[in-house]
């Protein structure tokens, strides 16, 4: 495949594209999408659906695939894989964990201040309990409910999983 020139818009010269280039709109396909399609491809091939001439073949397609749209044809006739019950959670983004840790030392700095006043104070049975079982319920759904980075099953576009 050889260059062609390309014009800029501002001043007309050619600008010559690089060889390997690929279409607009064309997205490139990472390392971790090619490794996933590959391994569909081994299952498949393990299953008996794909013999292992065909595997080989569409595994070195695989390797050698530049954009997504090279890759969603390997993966033709081949049954999707079932989905997960509970899609795995990804970590928690930096603001999440940081709004996390102060949530956490309000909670703990509100705790002590009750085991303080039930040990110092004139009440002869308070016991903090209850206001211990909500703010750890209140951290413990924060917790659950906070921001995280995509998981590794949301990872991948849709017509790779």
């Amino acid at each position: 495949m050889t260059a062609t020139p390309d014009t800029t818009p501002d001043t007309g010269t050619p600008v010559p594209v690089p060889a390997g280039a690929v279409a607009a709109g064309a997205v490139l396909a990472s390392d971790a999408e090619r490794e996933h399609v590959t391994a569909r491809l081994r299952e498949a091939a393990a299953e008996g659906r794909l013999t292992l001439a065909e595997s080989d073949e569409r595994q070195a397609a695989a390797y050698a695939a530049r954009t997504r749209d090279e890759l969603v044809p390997l993966l033709a006739g081949l049954p999707r894989p079932p989905a997960p019950r509970r899609p795995r959670r990804g970590p928690l983004t930096p603001r999440a964990r940081r709004n996390l840790r102060v949530h956490a030392g309000v909670t703990a700095v509100v705790l002590v201040l009750l085991v303080l006043a039930a040990v110092l104070g004139p009440a002869p049975f308070f016991v903090p309990v209850g206001p211990a079982f909500w703010l750890g319920l209140f951290l413990f759904v924060h917790a659950r409910r906070a921001e995280r980075e995509p998981g590794p099953d949301e990872a991948l576009p849709a017509e790779l999983r």
